[in-house]
This record gives structure tokens, sequence and C-alpha cells, in this order.
């Protein structure tokens, strides 16, 4: 706990300048953990029940076309905005920002985002209603929303798609029929996160 704790030291103070400066000009404020994750043909291979002693034997395929979803998730209401993009480029990740910033664009959303070379946005103006937060370089664990990854993926698994399409309209189907608020919110909730966004917004 000690190894989380000290990168995040300044984050009530970081959520209350954020409050200080913008809170006034929005009607409500949320919290985002951002992540990308690749999806292909390739299969990812896992494990599988069988009867005691029986080898499991899967479908295998060795591809090389992938997509990607970027997605933000929100531990304190389990909201989130997903998008299916195929590429990791500043100019995508740009692209994806100002969409989200149109969805609930009276909202203030700040967003916690890795260190990704292609996170780099000097050369773009953010949406007002966007603040981003980065985490401390190599620490995946400070967002949470790598375990949504692990969550589809444990179904994703061991599974042979036709073509690329047919990964999209699993990923597609699966994000709007599986993935709950009730899930995110178990999923992402991180005590710290939490309760100092609560403190700073909700007191």
């Amino acid at each position: 706990m000690n190894r989380l704790l000290k990168p995040l030291k300044k984050l009530p103070k970081l959520l209350n300048d954020i409050n200080l400066q913008y809170r006034c000009k929005f009607e409500s404020v949320n919290i985002y953990f951002q992540d990308e994750a690749r999806f292909g043909l390739k299969t990812l291979v896992g494990r599988c029940l069988t009867a005691i002693g029986v080898k499991p034997i899967v479908k295998y395929q060795h591809a090389f076309k992938n997509t990607y979803l970027y997605g933000s998730f929100s531990p304190i209401n389990g909201d989130s905005f997903v998008y299916e993009i195929e590429g990791t480029t500043s100019e995508i990740f740009y692209k994806y920002l100002v969409e989200f910033s149109k969805y609930k664009p009276k909202e203030l959303k700040i967003i916690f985002i890795d260190n990704a070379g292609f996170h780099s946005l000097k050369n773009y103006e953010l949406p007002q209603n966007i603040q981003l937060i980065r985490i401390p370089p190599y620490s995946p664990e400070l967002n949470p929303s790598e375990k949504i990854w692990g969550f589809i993926k444990q179904s994703y698994k061991n599974k042979v798609f036709e073509n690329l399409e047919n990964v999209k309209a699993w990923l597609h189907h699966f994000i709007k029929e599986r993935l709950s608020v009730e899930q995110i919110m178990g999923i992402t909730h991180t005590n710290l996160y939490n309760q100092s966004f609560i403190r700073c917004f909700e007191s």
C-alpha cells in the first residue's frame, strides 16, 4: 500500500486545484481511468476448465491483424466511454478525447492516463471539459482500467475469429451487453482515488 500512496501523495492537491479553477464552469465533474488494449486475430491462449487428467485442446490461429479499444472508466458512478480504433498515434488519441468531450459536454472530465508516447499532446489543444492527470511511469497498478481489459480478455481467450470484423463485432457486443455499470465500479474502485474525489468534490 505504501508503494501506491507515495506516487499519488499530490493527488488531493491536484484535484483541489482543478476544482478551484474549473468546477464553476460545469454542471458536474467525474474522474475516469483511461487506457488502450489491443485485440486481434491471433488467439489469446488461456486456462480453461476440463476433466481431471484430460489435457485441454483449443483451436489456435497465428495472425497479426489487430484493432484497439480506447476506453475511459469511472470508479465513481461506473460511467464509461469506449471506442474501437485501429492504431495508436497522438492524433488518434486526441480525436478520441475530442469525441469523449462531446459525451456529457457539461461534465468536467478528469482523466488519469499513463505515459505512453502517443499520449503526448503538446501540439493539440484539449477541449475545455477535459483535464488530464498522468500517473507515474511504470505503474500500471495505479491505473485500474488495466483490470477492465483483463476482465474482457477472460472471455476473449481461446477464441478463433475468421476476420477482424468478427473481432470488432464480438467486442462491440461484449462492451454493450456484458460490461455493466456495477462491474465497472467494482473493478475500478480504489479507496485512494474515490476518497480523494469525494473529499474534494462532494464534501
